[in-house]
């Protein structure tokens, strides 16, 4: 059984790289890399959450005990926990990098135009910093809430 499973991985993995090969040989244009990339999005969501559906089963067939179904729903439960925590993070960070990209070089401008405007001009690049600060708490959060295995 662990053969078909890594064979799905597998088999996942190719599926989601294979809309991408074009992309990184560079022939293809920007509205057709765009088409390809939302693909590669749509594809890696779908084997994402049809392994997290299948995983159970599949460890609860391996060893033919229902107990262990439960022991694949409680790893299920803990990469999904993993999971939450790094989207809260890169979301975040991402977020907060886009918003220190708007800000930061107004501020510049507006510093140089009036030596007044730093206070002001620090306290929005300072508040987009803080976006990133926000989603690690939440990770951090996530990740005390993740059961053990005692």
């Amino acid at each position: 059984m662990e053969w078909i499973l890594l064979g799905v991985i597998f088999l996942g993995i190719i599926f989601i790289l294979l809309p991408l090969v074009k992309v990184f040989k560079g022939s293809v244009s920007a509205l057709s890399a765009k088409r390809r990339l939302v693909l590669h999005i749509a594809l890696f969501t779908t084997f994402f959450f049809a392994l997290a559906v299948a995983s159970p089963l599949i460890f609860a067939a391996e060893f033919g005990d229902p107990g262990v179904a439960e022991s694949g729903l409680f790893y299920q439960a803990a990469a999904f926990g993993y999971l939450g925590a790094a989207i809260s993070t890169g979301c975040s960070a991402l977020g907060a990098g886009i918003a220190v990209a708007a800000a930061a070089p107004a501020a510049i401008g507006a510093i140089s135009e009036n030596p007044k405007n730093l206070g002001k001009s620090l306290i929005f690049v300072a508040l987009g910093e803080g976006v990133a600060i926000y989603g690690l708490l939440i990770s951090i959060l996530i990740l005390n809430n993740i059961p053990t295995i005692s």
